[in-house]
This record gives C-alpha cells, structure tokens and sequence, in this order.
C-alpha cells in the first residue's frame, strides 16, 4: 500500500480557509455536518487530510469555485 503524502503547511492552510469560510457563513461544524455530511472538525484543525471530493463538496456548500478555494489557501501559505 502507498503512503499517503502528508502537507502539513497546506493542511493548515486549508483549515484556516474553512474556518474563516465557516464563521463568515455563520454556521457552525455541526451544520456543516448535518447539510453535507462531512465533519470539518478534524479537517479545521488540520488532523484530516481532505480528498479532493470532499474539498469540492465544500466548496460547493460555501458557493465557490475549487481554484478560487485554493488560492485563498495560498494566500494562507
């Protein structure tokens, strides 16, 4: 089996991204669990290391494009 690659500065990034995503929505993990599914706790914290898929359900949840997610991930770096 492959090891999983593991960025911990991007991890942190993305969590940061969320995080702010999140409180701008005014919505809670819990919400954000029950309208899709995903428990962004860990992936906010950065002990997750988020699929692509689960990165774009996101997106879609916060009404943004994935390239527009991930350069504010960037801009976190």
């Amino acid at each position: 089996m492959a090891t999983q690659i593991r960025d911990n500065k991007l991890l942190k990034g993305i969590a940061a991204v969320l995080k702010d995503l999140r409180e701008a929505k005014e919505v809670s993990q819990e919400e954000v669990y029950n309208d899709t599914n995903i428990h962004v706790g860990r992936i906010e914290t950065a002990k997750a290391n988020p699929t692509v898929s689960t990165i774009s359900a996101l997106c879609k949840y916060f009404g943004l494009t994935v390239s527009t997610f991930y350069k504010k991930v960037e801009e976190h770096l």
